[in-house]
């Protein structure tokens, strides 16, 4: 069976945005609702082990107690969730982040071999839009999902995003390629049944990708970029 899709993450695989995007903007959300909360890169990174930003907020909370002001606790966290998204697609508009090397390119090479493509991702939609519309207009035409936030009720590491976009694409798991930065994520995919490549970013690099069919530091655009024949060899 040749491959018929594929399908990326968004954070730290389109865009290296967890240190220089999620993070500062979350710092900057807790500072804008008065919230006593400030997360590290060290914390930060332990947090990441959770997927989602609203999840990831609530084990925060859960951990180190929640705010006496606050007792709607879900309340608290849309509030926070939806200021976080403001400031991060804020960031984006100021170009202070761009695609990972490589990304433009093998979103060509996936067109041109007539490859479906996905997006799968526990981010708020908004910013997964944000991120992909880096590429450019034309390339985010050809995209044939968006898969992000709430979608599935069970969010990463367990597959049930993976699976949902092997259902709306039409593609079987075996059949699809996933191009992942996150232990988390791999797990997840490489549950799905899908070929999994990953692409280490700023807090990954000592996670564990078990199952991995590819780990690099990155898919990059020179001499020794990784095409997507590559990915594809059966």
């Amino acid at each position: 069976m040749s491959f018929g899709a594929l399908i990326f993450d968004c954070d730290g695989v389109l865009v290296d945005t967890e240190r220089d995007g999620h993070l500062v903007a979350f710092n900057q959300a807790f500072v804008d609702l008065g919230i006593d909360a400030h997360w590290s890169e060290a914390l930060y990174d332990r947090l990441l082990q959770t997927g989602g930003g609203k999840e990831r907020m609530t084990a925060y909370f859960d951990e180190f107690g929640w705010p006496a002001a606050h007792k709607d606790k879900q309340g608290l966290i849309a509030q926070l969730h939806k200021r976080k998204s403001e400031i991060f697609l804020d960031l984006i508009d100021q170009g202070k982040l761009t695609l990972r090397p490589g990304i433009a390119r093998i979103i060509d090479e996936a067109i041109s071999a007539g490859l479906k493509l996905a997006v799968c991702s526990t981010s708020k939609l908004e910013s997964v839009q944000g991120c992909l519309a880096l590429a450019g207009p034309e390339r985010v035409q050809r995209f044939d999902r968006v898969l992000a936030g709430d979608i599935v009720s069970r969010k990463k590491p367990d597959p049930e995003i993976y699976n949902l976009a092997s259902t709306e694409l039409g593609v079987p798991p075996d059949a699809c390629i996933v191009v992942e930065d996150s232990g988390i994520g791999c797990r997840a995919a490489v549950a799905a049944g899908m070929r999994t490549v990953i692409t280490m970013s700023a807090f990954t690099r000592k996670e564990r990708f078990e199952g991995a069919f590819l780990v690099t530091d990155e898919l990059g655009d020179g001499p020794d970029q990784i095409a997507l024949a590559a990915l594809m060899a059966r």
